[in-house]
């Protein structure tokens, strides 16, 4: 029974033929030195965009198993008009605008304070949208949890005044009219308000699944902050590899000679092993007090695109739609990686490549590593191709669907 085990460990051997999924700033394939040898890598945040946001000539998985998911951006304004329509029964376009430019600048009254206003400049609306706030995702039931909060806020009458008392008071020649001190109080109130709310700005965002499990780092008070539940490595081939180089022309069909374009782009190929950690009780917190069973589906569709998302990147040159050749899923009392089976780089095998090395020595080193650590994890393997010899405590499993099944069924296999 796994009950009592708070993670599971997925493990993942995925083979790319010639492509160039992730690039640097340099337009390079990424790399890293692992065992003392360069390695081929995918960063996690490359696979995690391609699982949330697939390429539009892609099937979109996670909208149909989860839903929508967030809208990252620094930019409300442009979210008011992406929500605006689906608001409107609710709330006028101009009241969603309104209501994410108050939340931006009670935003940015973190740091100034209310008196701090003879210091104000004068900004345009998309300034002001960006202003105190980093990129960061937002959800359509947080934005319409603001909207509800910023138009039930108004003055009161000793509100109003007092308001006005400070504009009469101001000294020297950049005085600011009197709209200045009453759009400060009634942020500065909104503020307050915003605070006080705060829990149901927490159940709002907790109705995306994306957040949930990739958390959000919030940049003021007001932003609720979300401690991730789903960890994610960098992806990195099992053996030493290095980045080839295309040189390629675009050739032009109207001139008899010569091309009109050159350039070269690297690419490469290898075995990758691909890891990430899901910790149960937090996705359960991060979801609002969701149920066992809840995480456990969610679970499933997560072990489902990491075993068959690829990164878009370059894809239209190279079409490296490779999924996943093997994987072990298992539930555990802590996250565990096996990367460092992979230390001591894999050689190619006499007959064939690094693909089945490659998963003999994730296997070997697995199943070391829980006899040694004593983990006690229940884990289940599915292979395309590969045999592998038994080890305790891992079991066989003929397909993915069948691995998602057990994972719903909390580790428990089927009677």
């Amino acid at each position: 029974m796994s009950e009592q085990k708070n993670y599971i460990n997925f493990h993942v051997i995925i083979s790319h033929s010639p492509s160039c999924l992730n690039r640097d700033d340099q337009n390079m394939q990424k790399r890293a030195v692992f065992g003392g040898v360069e390695r081929i890598r995918i960063s996690s945040q490359s696979l995690k965009r391609a699982m949330r946001r697939p390429s539009e000539n892609t099937f979109n998985y996670w909208q149909q198993a989860l839903g929508d998911p967030s809208v990252r951006t620094r930019d409300l304004i442009k979210v008011a008009d992406l929500f605006s329509d689906e608001l409107k029964n609710e709330f006028p376009k101009e009241v969603v605008y309104r209501a994410t430019q108050l939340f931006v600048k009670a935003t940015a009254e973190e740091d100034e304070g209310e008196d701090n206003i003879e210091n104000d400049e004068e900004t345009s609306p998309e300034s002001e949208s960006k202003k105190k706030i980093a990129v960061a995702p937002w959800v359509l039931a947080e934005i319409k949890e603001i909207c509800r909060i910023v138009a039930s806020v108004n003055l009161s009458e000793e509100e109003i005044q007092k308001a006005k008392d400070k504009c009469s008071k101001q000294k020297g020649k950049k005085k600011k009219p009197e709209e200045v001190f009453l759009e400060k109080a009634l942020i500065l109130k909104i503020k307050k308000v915003l605070g006080q709310k705060k829990e149901n700005l927490e159940a709002a965002i907790a109705t995306a699944v994306d957040v949930a499990l990739w958390g959000r780092m919030a940049t003021s008070g007001l932003m609720t902050s979300i401690d991730g539940s789903l960890a994610v490595a960098h992806a990195i081939t099992t053996h030493p590899a290095q980045a080839d180089i295309d040189w390629f022309t675009a050739v032009d069909d109207l001139i008899a000679q010569g091309s009109a374009h050159l350039d070269t782009q690297e690419f490469s190929s290898g075995v990758f092993y691909r890891y990430a950690s899901l910790n149960i009780g937090q996705l359960q917190k991060n979801l609002g007090g969701a149920t066992r069973e809840r995480v456990l589906e969610i679970a499933k569709h997560v072990f489902h695109m990491l075993c068959t998302v690829v990164p878009s990147a370059k894809q239209q040159s190279f079409a490296a739609h490779n999924p996943a050749d093997f994987a072990i899923v298992s539930f555990a009392y802590q996250p565990i990686s096996m990367a460092n089976a992979f230390e001591q780089p894999v050689e190619k095998a006499k007959t064939g490549g690094y693909l089945k090395p490659s998963i003999e020595r994730l296997v070997h080193y697995w199943g070391r590593s829980n006899e040694f650590y004593a983990l006690g994890e229940e884990a289940v393997y599915c292979s395309k191709e590969v045999e592998i010899t038994a080890q305790n405590g891992l079991s066989q499993m003929k397909s993915l669907p069948e691995v998602e099944a057990w994972i719903v069924s909390d580790g428990n296999p089927k009677e």
